[in-house]
């Protein structure tokens, strides 16, 4: 396992993450709590999407991968995944970190349960954990597939962008609507029994299991 995780979070990528998340909670503003989430849940998504993208492609690049292909299957992909374990973890770690972050150098306002169904923190938290873990997951397991796929970390990085800005848009928002994959960060916040956002994150939920399916046929033919 220490093996594992230095070669899936080496060092430059853990102090990139922790930069990236105490300057976007200096520089993200947020006036009321409910924000908190919505500020995050998008620049999780890219980062997950840098984490995650050379999971495997590293080894292509460093030759490694030709020492691989004389292990079992079933052993290549233990080691994929539990990489991906690993930095998913960790980039949760980090998603609650700067959850966390936003109320300790921002103070944003606590709207009163009366007013808005924001007012309800652990409510608030709840969900956003729920679906900061889905976006995690989903990101990082499609950034690691594209890469595998065209051996190229860039590649993986550049689709997953394209798919990024597509879906985190007004213009995604108006035709995916509760099917966007950022449904999270467009739900309707006035209502707080309105749980049609969920949709977008069972699409999550299903692209990701279809990538896990198939990585090791992709690795099979392009590892």
């Amino acid at each position: 396992m220490k093996y594992e995780r230095k070669i899936a979070l080496p060092a430059y990528k853990i102090v990139c993450a922790v930069f990236f998340i105490v300057m976007l909670s200096l520089a993200r503003g947020v006036t009321y709590t409910f924000e908190a989430g919505i500020a995050l849940e998008a620049p999780m998504a890219i980062l997950s999407v840098c984490i995650c993208a050379d999971t495997y492609t590293q080894e292509i690049v460093s030759r490694r991968s030709e020492i691989q292909r004389l292990y079992p299957m079933k052993r290549r992909m233990h080691a994929i995944y539990k990489r991906i374990v690993i930095q998913e973890i960790f980039l949760l770690f980090i998603a609650v970190a700067g959850y966390g972050l936003f109320f300790l150098f921002q103070n944003p306002v606590t709207l009163a349960e009366g007013q808005n169904a924001a007012g309800n923190e652990g409510y608030q938290f709840l969900i956003y954990f729920v679906s900061i873990v889905i976006t995690i997951g989903f990101w990082g397991l499609v950034s690691n597939l594209i890469s595998c796929v065209f051996r190229n970390m860039w590649a993986g990085i550049g689709g997953c962008l394209t798919l990024w800005l597509l879906t985190n848009s007004s213009v995604g928002d108006r035709y995916l609507g509760e099917w966007n994959l950022f449904s999270y960060t467009f739900r309707a916040m006035e209502n707080s029994g309105d749980f049609g956002w969920m949709c977008g994150k069972a699409v999550c939920i299903g692209i990701g299991m279809t990538t896990v399916a198939i990585l090791p046929g992709v690795i099979g033919k392009r590892g």
